[in-house]
């Protein structure tokens, strides 16, 4: 139909505007983030395009669906500004015509959706933390220049290298003090090399063929040990939750687990999909709504809903990977309280009209009419 093919142009137009300006903010974003911790050596700095690329790919099932709210809102807007909505109402193409027209368009942008929240945003999500990973393991190496002394655990311990091999993952005539206390320890090897436990999320200096030596400053008790290899504790994270390991599972192994983070995680990746149905059909009922104010305060109040039901499906989220609530309830019952959100939409104008044939004409005291009789026969 042409009317339908002409709105879906306008839907996607503005579709591809608000994805454009969404990208653009996350990669300025991410891009500075990354670039700080490049220059303070926590990630490689051949890494910081590999990130920025998976990071805007795994955040594509939170980026598309509020573009494509605000693109059907927008482009409605724009059709009811130039009096195109009231044309279609006034020739049979009303409210329902509408919002068939919006979810068609839905239908066919939830088939690379699917792909992208089932398959492609987990698949970026592993890549991710397998970087990070290698980041963690190879940040100290990147962040040692020869020749440049080294701080590490807040000053306890300083490195120093006098030089580096050629793959520039081993460090040759090594000298390193530590603090603790009282004692002054100091090593000094041939050479030494970083290693990362992932279990414990620690960072290690293996020094080999050297010599250590502790003991007191001013005093001369000093011990003395040789030694062929020799392992210092740098630095040791917090363990990281396992919650955040959840968006890089498979949808396959969620599917197979009854464990509830998992079972939260499979509804959050489901309720992507149904939030693009709800919110298109929302977008369409708030902008007819609102026709009698200003412009953009559609807008304005469908961000506000928007963020009410992420906040919503986000607690709700959290709430059933930690087995407070059950999981038939789950997310669900957020989908349904916006389902009654759109039925009360819907019959509002109804409602409003019927109300308003339920109310008593007002008159002006100039337009009653004098009921009384004329006298007849009776006394002036």
């Amino acid at each position: 139909m042409i009317i339908q093919r002409y709105i879906h142009q306008e839907i996607l137009r503005y579709l591809l505007w608000l994805t454009g300006l969404l990208f653009l903010i996350m990669v300025s974003h991410r891009f500075v983030r990354y670039l700080a911790d490049a220059a303070a050596g926590k990630i490689a700095a051949d890494m910081v395009f590999q990130l920025l690329g998976y990071q805007l790919v795994a955040t594509l099932p939170i980026m598309l669906p509020v573009a494509l709210y605000l693109s059907v809102l927008l482009a409605f807007s724009r059709l009811l500004r130039d009096s195109e909505l009231t044309i279609m109402s006034a020739a049979g193409m009303g409210q329902r015509f509408q919002i068939r027209v919006a979810l068609v368009f839905s239908l066919w942008f939830a088939i690379p959706l699917t792909a992208v929240v089932f398959v492609i945003s987990p698949w970026a999500e592993a890549t991710i933390q397998s970087l990070q990973l290698e980041a963690r393991q190879n940040a100290d190496i990147t962040g040692i220049v020869a020749g440049q002394f080294r701080e590490f655990g807040g000053g306890d311990r300083v490195v120093y290298v006098e030089g580096m091999s050629a793959d520039g993952r081993a460090m040759e005539d090594v000298f390193l003090q530590v603090r603790q206390r009282e004692q002054l320890g100091v090593l000094n090897s041939e050479r030494a090399h970083f290693d990362f436990d992932p279990q414990t999320d620690s960072r290690y200096i293996v020094f080999q063929d050297g010599r250590r030596y502790v003991g007191v400053p001013g005093n001369l008790d000093y011990e003395i040990t040789r030694y062929t290899d020799y392992w210092v504790l740098i630095q040791r994270d917090s363990p990281r939750p396992g919650s955040l390991k959840l968006e890089s599972m498979p949808t396959l192994d969620l599917l197979k687990s009854d464990k509830p983070a998992h079972r939260a995680e499979l509804q959050w990746r489901l309720s992507i999909l149904l939030a693009a149905f709800i919110l298109v059909t929302l977008a369409v009922l708030l902008n007819r709504l609102f026709i009698q104010q200003k412009q953009y305060l559609s807008v304005v109040i469908a961000m506000l809903a928007y963020f009410v039901y992420n906040n919503l499906l986000g607690i709700s989220r959290t709430m059933m990977a930690r087995d407070v609530i059950p999981g038939w309830t789950g997310l669900w019952w957020v989908h349904l309280l916006m389902l009654l959100v759109i039925v009360a939409l819907i019959y509002l104008p109804f409602f409003r009209n019927w109300r308003r044939k339920r109310q008593p004409p007002v008159l002006m005291p100039d337009q009653q009419v004098n009921d009384s009789r004329p006298n007849q026969g009776g006394e002036l």
